[in-house]
């Protein structure tokens, strides 16, 4: 409980060391944009840099000499107690296929989260206080503290208005299991029908915070990881928007509707 209070007196703090500690890797992605990429591991819809992993050792040195105590979880594995009483989850590369590829759409995310109740609690009993997303090829930061209001780059934000599908523009995701891309691929064709456009550029991450922005009105993703939602959804509900998720049962792994808060009625999960 000390430790609790502790924390949440140097949350400020806290979200400064990840801000500093994602810009840093970020200015890595920026310099290696046109360089040519090592895979570690490539697979049918994904492929998983050597840039990763440096960018996440980067990342978990700067924030384990700002909280020792915190665990990191992402997607280059577990680092400290998996049980920890707070967690750091970082993606240190969200969009790699568009990395690898040389489109500038990708970014930096990173989280902390604590146990304990709260609206935003995940099911494992984690909730997100403090999230930061940095793009570093639009020179973008975006963060949040639990019960805060949203910013970019320092300027308060906030979901748009809009409430009628003809208006929105509505980003979904295909995840990479047949299974995903079979159910997913009607309702693409149902709702392509209905909005004004339909988005898919290659970060989860961006795409939640681009909703918290207001440039989207909603993003949809049918198996999505802890890592790249974590930042994005604090940051989106302190923008006023609704970040509704549900476990699916793997590991870290989730449904999410994420909207400006008008839409939830008019959309779904396939």
């Amino acid at each position: 409980m000390a430790e609790n209070r502790s924390v949440k007196a140097n949350l400020v703090s806290l979200q400064a060391s990840a801000v500093a500690a994602a810009r840093e890797a970020g200015a890595l992605l920026r310099r290696h944009l046109h360089s040519v990429k090592r895979a570690n591991e490539v697979t049918r819809h994904d492929i998983k840099l050597e840039l990763d992993v440096r960018c996440q050792k980067l990342i978990e040195r700067r924030l384990r000499r700002a909280f020792p105590a915190a665990a990191v979880v992402g997607e280059e594995g577990i680092l400290g107690d998996p049980q920890a009483e707070h967690r750091w989850v970082v993606d240190p590369i969200d969009g790699t296929v568009n990395f690898s590829y040389q489109i500038p759409h990708a970014c930096v995310s990173i989280a902390l989260q604590r146990k304990g109740g709260g609206a935003a609690t995940y099911e494992d009993g984690y909730e997100t206080v403090a999230g930061v997303v940095y793009d570093p090829f639009c020179e973008e930061t975006w963060t949040a503290l639990q019960g805060k209001p949203a910013f970019l780059n320092g300027k308060r934000i906030h979901v748009g208005s809009r409430n009628k599908l003809a208006e929105c523009v509505v980003s979904i995701g295909f995840t990479k299991s047949r299974e995903s891309l079979e159910a997913t691929l009607p309702y693409f064709s149902e709702l392509a029908r209905q909005v004004r456009k339909i988005r898919m550029m290659g970060s989860a991450t961006l795409a939640l915070v681009y909703v918290a922005s207001g440039r989207f009105d909603a993003y949809i993703e049918r198996e999505i990881r802890l890592w790249d939602i974590a930042a994005g959804g604090l940051i989106l509900e302190s923008a006023g928007g609704e970040f509704w998720r549900e476990s699916t049962g793997a590991g870290y792994q989730f449904r999410m509707l994420a909207s400006n808060g008008s839409l939830r009625r008019l959309l779904r999960i396939p």
